[in-house]
């Protein structure tokens, strides 16, 4: 498939829902607008020389021989890279076997199609698989923050290879499930570290176009393509709210809109346009873990709009509203609830009575809401499931 020719439709650009929040702003240097390169962008810079040949790639490593070479010499190897032993040298020996290619922009000048240079798709497959089972699904390497960033960089030149490959078909789609698998999750581990670390809305950028790309598959290519339910239900709940999401489900094959999980998440995705918060929290209950995650950043949205429905439509001097029914609404734990009425200005008396009052109810600090303190919706659902089972699918 000529993915230069069939220009897709990017979520990140198009899709009306929340990218990470006023914390997540991109900064800009010297008053200039920063410029979003999506993955059709940098298929036009790969592309650019009018060349019709597509290169094949030929490397057999996940890195390759010239590059780790050159990262060597020039103390450019990350500690997950280096020969066991020799971190603490003044120059770390790269290890062929745990060396990834490291993304790096298009520059004039490089060439960025030489086939030595390339991995072929069972090589990108492969380095995928190592980077989900080795490092992102290893107990033992930590901070989580910093293997985020290490794999987060090499996906990105696993995309890069693939785009000069113009990849497609059932590689192309392997490869794209388990990378939207990781984002969708990290979005949900990585909530509220600081901006310094890990960055939301570049998250999102990066998801959402990996995302499409993976719709955009699936619709275009012969298939049969098993995941597909588990992937539509994933954009439309990650969505939620948009019209462009639910257009999209709407289109689907009559068998696809009748699977359960689409069927859940359309009936979420109506109680959320609906302005019917409680509907919504309740069928929550059903998703499963990395569902959940897909849902969570709206979850904050959604118990504000709760609680300020309840402020005005118990807006009484006398009522009382018990806080554990309350907490029952939210899916939060009492102690839980009571903090967020005190930060929306709900007064809680010591009887663990809800005093709701419209002229009382206020906007917190947006640091103030720490959307983490609030996931035990989404944690329960967790259980005994590893990091690599659920970027595997196996939930």
């Amino acid at each position: 498939m000529n993915r230069r020719r069939n220009k897709r439709v990017s979520y990140s650009q198009n899709w009306n829902a929340p990218s990470g929040g006023q914390r997540g702003k991109q900064r800009c240097q010297s008053g200039s607008k920063p410029q979003k390169k999506g993955v059709e962008q940098e298929e036009q810079d790969f592309g650019k020389g009018g060349k019709e040949v597509v290169p094949r790639g030929t490397c057999p490593t996940m890195c390759p021989h010239k590059e780790l070479l050159n990262r060597e010499s020039q103390n450019r190897l990350h500690r997950f890279e280096v020969v066991p032993g020799t971190e603490k040298s003044a120059k770390p020996r790269g290890d062929p076997l745990r060396a990834v290619k490291e993304y790096s922009r298009p520059a004039a000048g490089k060439d960025v199609t030489k086939p030595s240079d390339l991995r072929p798709p069972d090589v990108l497959l492969k380095t995928v698989f190592y980077l989900i089972d080795e490092l992102a699904g290893s107990p033992s390497l930590q901070p989580w923050t910093e293997v985020y960033s290490f794999v987060f960089d090499r996906l990105r030149s696993v995309k890069q290879d693939m785009i000069i490959q113009r990849l497609s078909g059932k590689d192309c789609v392997a490869i794209l499930e388990l990378t939207v698998r990781f984002h969708i999750y990290a979005s949900y581990r990585l909530c509220g570290e600081p901006l310094q670390i890990y960055d939301p809305r570049i998250n999102d950028t990066h998801l959402q176009e990996y995302l499409s790309w993976l719709l955009d598959c699936y619709k275009t290519g012969s298939g049969p393509y098993p995941n597909q339910e588990e992937f539509q239900t994933l954009g439309l709940l990650y969505n939620l709210g948009s019209s462009l999401a639910t257009q999209h489900i709407l289109e689907l094959p009559e068998r696809l809109r009748q699977a359960p999980s689409i069927k859940l998440a359309l009936a979420i995705n109506e109680a959320f346009q609906a302005g019917n918060p409680v509907r919504l929290l309740r069928l929550a209950q059903k998703l499963d873990f990395l569902q959940a995650c897909a849902l969570h950043r709206h979850l904050l949205t959604c118990r504000r709009r709760l609680l300020l429905i309840y402020c005005h439509g118990y807006n009484s001097r006398n009522c009382r509203f018990p806080l554990d029914r309350l907490a029952q609404l939210l899916c939060l734990e009492t102690s839980f609830t009571a903090k967020l009425c005190q930060l929306y200005g709900i007064e809680v008396n010591p009887q663990n009575q809800v005093l709701f009052s419209k002229s009382a109810f206020n906007e917190p600090e947006q640091e103030r809401l720490d959307c983490k303190v609030y996931h035990s919706i989404v944690s329960e659902k967790q259980r005994g499931l590893t990091v690599k089972s659920i970027i595997h699918g196996c939930v």
